[in-house]
């Protein structure tokens, strides 16, 4: 389907409420405190691929990142029922990601597009990479035959997922990206300029030193603190799986048009 016409910023902020990607989102209360708990802890699989140390041991601390950059709500004695995501907060991310994105579209840069979240965000990412191939981009094409995690690292509409059993996969891992990076390597081939992601696919780019930006859930805290450490460039908070991917269309219309790409669509 096309990309609808491109909204104002406060048309867009009240279409991320209306859809809950933004605002009052699905995701509980219980939920966010459980993954912030757990990444404190020490829980690799919640690092979404970056290496945390012993710099984020306080679930506090973890909470007041979420609040500042996400716009949880900031009470620690609020431990269930509602949470939110500030939509200002999302259009300001978006807004950041389309400075990095027009970077690229100027130096013509190699980019690769992943997901761990195929059933929100897929389209997403393969409308962004179309108005970069547009604009001059080498869209990074990965090599062939990658495992990981059980399942394959295949390529569809440009976007990087894992497969398993004929099925794309929900995946917080970073080892897909890491086979595709390594795979890169292992062929002499460059490295892409700029990966854009989400989950473990931008944690791990990022771990890695390549510019990574991405879209993370409000109980995805790692690429909240990847972007405060400054090892991911940008985070843009919002729901990643809503009811229908179409209710991101307006959103991705405005990041292109802040990107200066919707003219080489």
């Amino acid at each position: 389907m096309p990309i609808p016409g491109t909204p104002s910023r406060a048309d867009l902020v009240g279409h991320l409420v209306r859809t809950r990607i933004a605002g009052d989102v699905a995701t509980p209360r219980e939920n966010n405190l459980s993954h912030y708990r757990k990444l404190a802890n020490g829980d690799r699989h919640y690092w979404l691929g970056l290496e945390l140390g012993d710099r984020w041991t306080d679930e506090q601390d973890v909470l007041a990142v979420m609040a500042e950059r996400c716009g949880v709500i900031d009470d620690p004695h609020h431990r269930h029922g509602q949470d939110t995501i500030d939509p200002e907060l999302t259009v300001d991310a978006l807004e950041r990601m389309a400075a990095r994105l027009r970077k690229a579209a100027v130096g013509k840069q190699r980019v690769l597009f992943a997901t761990g979240h195929p059933g929100g965000l897929l389209d997403v990412h393969r409308a962004t990479a179309d108005a970069l191939r547009a604009a001059g981009c080498e869209i990074v094409v990965i090599p062939e035959g990658l495992e990981a995690d059980g399942g394959y690292v295949w390529q569809f509409a440009d976007v990087a997922v894992l497969e398993r059993g004929a099925t794309l996969w929900h995946t917080h891992s970073p080892e897909p990206m890491a086979a595709i990076l390594d795979g890169l390597a292992r062929e002499g081939r460059p490295l892409p300029d700029l990966v854009v992601a989400d989950h473990g696919w931008a944690g791990c780019a990022g771990q890695r030193g390549l510019d990574s930006v991405g879209y993370a859930d409000c109980n995805d805290p790692a690429l909240f603190i990847g972007e405060a450490e400054g090892t991911v460039q940008v985070t843009v908070p919002l729901d990643d799986h809503v009811t229908s991917p179409r209710h991101y269309d307006p959103m991705t219309a405005y990041l292109l048009a802040q990107a200066g790409l919707t003219e080489t669509m």
